[in-house]
């Protein structure tokens, strides 16, 4: 029991110390992954490093339960690896200690991690994921820093264009300025040169402060007062002009509240309250439409009856069956009304009813998104809620795939277990996300999308576990090579050559007698078989009765082959690599049967002659 107890402390520290550096590998890999996504948006912003270290913090918080599955995938994979590598898992089965039994405190273990990561995703993710989305926005909100490039119109600066021909980078000086002011339009812009002139910020940083010197400006006077409706534009000559600019430069923390909508930023608690929230509020919008478009005109049921809105009310009104029947009447002279206008009424009716039934299918349309989007957003909160299980299932998941995988490959490090990690939680993330946006979009339930990939690495992870624990191979490549050629009918070719110590000669007259049967049988076989008509063709290909004649043969083929090489006779060995492996098992190849049999009758009857030969030879000596 004491050996058992310092066996499980032991599994369980090599597991901990390798899943420490992978879990670490991992959250920075999907880190980066997730920067990589927004750098485009934030770089040039003059963000602080205290700003950018929150946002990889927060960031690293909401990825923790995407990271923690392949760190314990591929933790497990290494350390089973390397025991298997150092033959510790062999000295473990040989003390009569089964897989199994090695597993069981790794499972405690990652039954205890997959708590943690529901914990994570249900108390400490949402918040990370409000404060991300709050620091992000505030981020993407803030200006960027100002670089005026030369010899080029500059847009940085909303409602600024500005152009510079040559800039000082010691003194800051701008020379040969153009500036165009769009703030009241493009067709009002205010257009000023000027000589030079020097960009400063403001001591709050809200603003930008041009001092320009030596230059003029010109203002389009369009939309001027009306006694200025004769004079086009005004010109302004000036020595020296400060021009300021709207241009925050301060980083603004968006407010928190505006983030929390989002179901991502919720616990299940709170999803659940949602859902319930949402089904209501559009269930409650369905019933107003359906009934705003029953009353928009007259709607028939099954028991007769009509409903229109009274509008000076505002209640539902049921139509009377006399009111009922004088409608029907007027509906069937509705032809013969419209007849009777002139050219010019009916074009009126037309265009009227045209743009009544535009108006109606426009709105039917608005109501069908209003609609088809309360769906959409009900189904994001239930895909939140099953990612929370899905996520910590998953690391059990993997443990299972990773540690028998482990143990089978037996190869420790870096190298093989991280590519088959790779491989691996590929294929998880490419299901995950397809059957995701599957149930995300309706095609399917949400539920079976998100449980899709666990499905279908479930059974993965039981075989792997079961051919381990059986000491099964797996990762064969002969066994593979094997089934692949009988499946696709390549067979092996023989390959017979003199050896260099032969103890017993083959007795060539037996040999003779045995291959002078195989001629005979082969010949009937091929006489009685009509393997080319369609109805021996039929009988081969679907009925699963062993051939015992062609058994028959295939022994004494095989006798003669292991007889003969034995054989000192260089004529005997070439002729025993010609003689065909029959595919006896394989009636598919029902044609290469017939084929083969006339190759042994052909080869028997030269080794016949041959063994004849040498047993006369012999004979006479």
């Amino acid at each position: 029991m004491r050996f058992v107890r310092r066996l499980d402390i032991f599994v369980v520290k090599n597991f901990l110390t390798l899943f420490a550096g992978t879990f670490c590998i991992s959250l920075f890999v999907v880190m980066m992954q997730f920067f990589w996504r927004y750098v485009d948006e934030l770089i040039g912003k003059g963000l602080s490093v205290f700003i950018l270290l929150k946002f990889l913090f927060y960031s690293g918080e909401t990825l923790v339960p995407m990271a923690l599955p392949l760190a314990i995938l591929l933790a497990s994979l290494i350390s089973f690896g390397n025991m298997g590598e150092r033959l510790e898992l062999l000295s473990m089965k040989a003390a009569g200690i089964p897989l199994i039994r090695v597993l069981r405190p790794l499972v405690v273990v990652n039954l205890l991690l997959a708590a943690a990561s529901f914990y994570f995703q249900n108390n400490i993710a949402p918040k990370s994921e409000v404060k991300l989305r709050q620091l992000l926005f505030s981020m993407r909100a803030k200006s960027p820093e100002l670089d005026i490039p030369e010899g080029v119109f500059y847009d940085g600066i909303q409602g600024v264009n500005m152009y510079v021909e040559h800039k000082d980078k010691e003194t800051g000086m701008l020379y040969n300025l153009i500036i165009y002011n769009l703030k009241d339009g493009v067709n009002n812009a205010h257009i000023i040169l000027a000589d030079s002139g020097r960009l400063v910020t403001s001591y709050d940083k809200k603003n930008l402060v041009l001092h320009l010197y030596n230059g003029e400006q010109f203002e389009n006077l369009n939309n001027a007062s009306v006694q200025a409706k004769n004079v086009p534009y005004r010109r302004e000559t000036f020595v020296k002009k400060d021009f300021i600019i709207d241009f925050d430069m301060n980083f603004n923390l968006a407010e928190e509240e505006n983030f929390k909508d989002n179901e991502r930023t919720k616990n299940i608690a709170h999803l659940m309250t949602s859902v319930d929230s949402l089904t209501h509020y559009y269930d409650s919008v369905g019933h107003v439409y359906y009934d705003e478009m029953r009353c928009s005109s007259l709607y028939f049921s099954n028991t007769s009856q009509a409903r229109r809105r009274n509008f000076e009310t505002g209640q539902i009104d049921n139509i009377a069956p006399q009111e009922l029947t004088h409608i029907e009447n007027d509906t069937v002279v509705i032809d013969s009304l419209y007849n009777r206008l002139d050219l010019s009424a009916k074009q009126r009716v037309l265009f009227a009813a045209m743009q009544k039934t535009s108006m109606m299918q426009n709105e039917s349309q608005y109501r069908t998104e209003v609609m088809d989007y309360g769906s959409y957003k009900i189904r994001r909160h239930w895909l939140a809620f099953w990612q929370k299980f899905t996520m910590s299932l998953s690391c059990l998941l993997f443990f299972f795939i990773g540690a028998p995988l482990g143990a089978i490959i037996r190869k420790g490090g870096l190298g093989l277990p991280v590519v088959i990690s790779v491989i691996i939680f590929i294929l998880y993330y490419i299901v995950d996300n397809t059957c995701m946006k599957m149930g995300r979009d309706g095609v399917w339930p949400v539920w079976i999308g998100m449980w899709v990939s666990s499905f279908v690495m479930a059974p993965l992870g039981v075989f792997f576990t079961v051919k381990s624990n059986n000491d099964s191979v797996v990762f064969n490549k002969d066994a593979y090579t094997s089934f692949l050629r009988k499946l696709w009918g390549i067979r092996t070719k023989r390959h017979i050559s003199l050896k260099e110590v032969i103890i017993n000669d083959p007795d060539y007259p037996i040999v003779a007698s045995i291959l002078d049967n195989i001629v005979n049988e082969s010949r009937l076989y091929r006489s009685q078989h009509k393997i080319f008509h369609f109805k021996e063709i039929l009988a081969i290909v679907f009925t699963k009765r062993r051939d015992e004649q062609i058994q028959r043969i295939d022994s004494a083929v095989e006798y003669v082959v292991d007889a003969l090489s034995n054989s000192r006779d260089k004529q005997i060995l070439m002729q025993l690599n010609k003689m065909p492996v029959l595919d006896i098992y394989s009636f598919r190849f029902y044609r290469r049967i017939y084929l083969d049999l006339k190759q042994v009758i052909a080869t028997s009857q030269v080794l016949k002659n041959r063994c004849e030969e040498i047993g006369g030879e012999a004979l006479m000596i």
